[in-house]
């Protein structure tokens, strides 16, 4: 079983700066890479950036290169994974989540078997 709980959404102005957390436990963790998807309301969920287990290989939505950067960070038996936002856009307003799922090549939600409950960032024009 694995867990994921997020943390660091908020409301920030246009053009700022955001910092996401997904801390991450669980027996089967090793073998999953991370992900950021987010859904706006009416919409269905997006695939935002992934990143390997071993931290070695990264991919983006074409909607946030050169903006978001995913990265993580190792703990004993667990994992964090950070999304750092910058130059933020109202259309990047969504209840952004975390998952893990079988390989970063993977972008659909289906594809991803563990959820963490969602974080809010809200970006005001």
């Amino acid at each position: 079983q694995v867990q994921l709980v997020e943390s660091g959404g908020g409301l920030v102005q246009a053009g700022g700066s955001l910092r996401l957390s997904c801390a991450a436990s669980g027996r089967t963790l090793r073998w999953l890479s991370m992900g950021w998807f987010r859904q706006a309301p009416g919409k269905e969920r997006e695939f935002v950036a992934a990143i390997t287990w071993t931290g070695g290989r990264t991919r983006y939505a074409d909607s946030v290169k050169e903006r978001f950067t995913i990265s993580s960070a190792h703990g004993n038996d667990d994992l964090t994974t950070f999304l750092q936002m910058n130059s933020l856009k109202p259309e990047d307003t969504a209840v952004y989540y975390c998952a893990a799922g079988p390989d970063i090549t993977y972008t659909n939600a289906y594809e991803y078997p563990y959820w963490g409950q969602g974080t809010q960032v809200t970006v005001s024009s």
